[in-house]
Parts: structure tokens; C-alpha cells; sequence
């Protein structure tokens, strides 16, 4: 039925726990954890290469899910390891990744595009020779001062994000079900809501 690899992108540090840049783990924990308790199943995240690596069953269809430990600059060295490791083809890859030029507990679906200035898209980019993979945008919105970027997104959320993220962390379960069941295009037009 097909093997999916799906990247949550972050830094491993303690430190990172619970910050925005860290939303693609917070998504990868959230996905892993509906769906043992949808299935009643016991799927766990373990250390392994380059990666806290979780594999699970979904449908059907075989799940890697990987959080890179490589941190966020260097993630295309544990995308590219698992890809080919798998033998997964790029199209059955979703990296799920923080955005600021989205307003936070918004989420934009593509299937292709640039790094949009974040380093570890640039960096995937890089190393595996394409921009044209899935990604799964989440938006932590942009309110920082002028120079005070790095410091918000390595920030922890605020109460207040914890309340406009939690529909997406409840939401990733259906889209990576639908995405690995129906595909990017029908996944982008179920979840693309304005």
C-alpha cells in the first residue's frame, strides 16, 4: 500500500521543547499520539540515525515518522538518510514545518515551493536536489519587533498560541491520513481553508 516519511522539523535540545520553531516535533508527538489512541495501538518515538524515529501503521500504509536531530540547519542529512534508507519516493514525503509569514493556528498545504527564508526547508533543499516535496505550513505569526525575529521564533508559545494551535494538532490526523489515503491535491483543497 506504500511507505510515507513524515518530518517534523525542530531542534532536539531541551531548550527547544515547546517553541515555535520547534512546531514540526510538537505536530510529529501530536500525529503519534492520535493515532494510538484511534487504533489502541502503542507506537513510540526511539533514537536512531540522524532522527527520533517512530514507525506506524496507518490505513494500511507504512508510516516513518522522524523528528531530525541533526537541528533545524543541517535536517536535509536525516531527510535524505531515511528517504533512501526506506526507499521512499519523494512525493510520499510531507515535512511539516513553522512559518511566520502565517498567522499563528493557521496552516498552508503544498506540494512544492522555496524555503520561504526558513534554513531548514533551504537546507532539505540542498541536499536532496528539489524543492517540489510536500510540506505542511503552520503558521506562528510575526509578532516581533525589528530585529527580534530569532528571539520569537525561539521562543516559547503563549497561552494564547497554545489556544489557536490546538485545531491543527487535533487536525493532523486527518491530514496525514487524507494525504497518505487521497493524496496532496485532495488533502490541499480539504484543509486549504481561508
Amino acid at each position: 500500500m506504500g511507505k510515507y516519511l513524515i518530518v517534523g522539523l525542530g531542534n532536539p535540545d531541551k531548550e527547544y521543547e515547546n517553541t515555535r520553531h520547534n512546531i514540526g516535533y510538537l505536530m510529529a508527538d501530536a500525529l503519534v499520539k492520535q493515532i494510538n489512541s484511534k487504533h489502541n495501538e502503542n507506537f513510540a518515538f526511539k533514537t536512531d540515525r540522524y532522527a527520533f524515529k517512530c514507525e506506524a501503521k496507518l490505513m494500511g500504509r507504512s508510516l516513518v515518522i522522524i523528528k531530525p536531530t541533526t537541528y533545524m540547519n543541517l535536517s536535509g542529512k536525516a531527510v535524505r538518510y531515511w528517504l533512501e534508507k526506506e526507499n521512499i519516493p519523494v512525493e510520499n514525503m510531507l515535512v511539516i514545518v513553522d512559518d511566520i509569514a502565517i498567522d499563528t493556528g493557521n496552516i498552508r498545504l503544498r506540494y512544492k515551493g522555496s524555503d520561504g527564508g526558513h534554513n531548514g526547508l533551504k537546507n532539505i533543499i540542498e541536499t536532496i536536489g528539489t524543492s517540489a516535496f510536500n510540506r505542511m505550513r503552520v503558521g506562528i505569526g510575526n509578532d516581533f519587533s525589528k530585529g527580534g525575529q530569532i528571539d520569537f521564533v525561539l521562543g516559547q508559545f503563549t497561552p494564547q498560541d497554545e489556544e489557536l494551535l490546538r485545531p491543527q494538532t487535533e487536525k493532523i490526523y486527518d491530514i496525514v491520513k487524507t494525504f497518505v489515503v487521497l493524496g496532496m491535491d485532495r488533502t490541499m483543497n480539504m484543509f486549504n481553508k481561508k
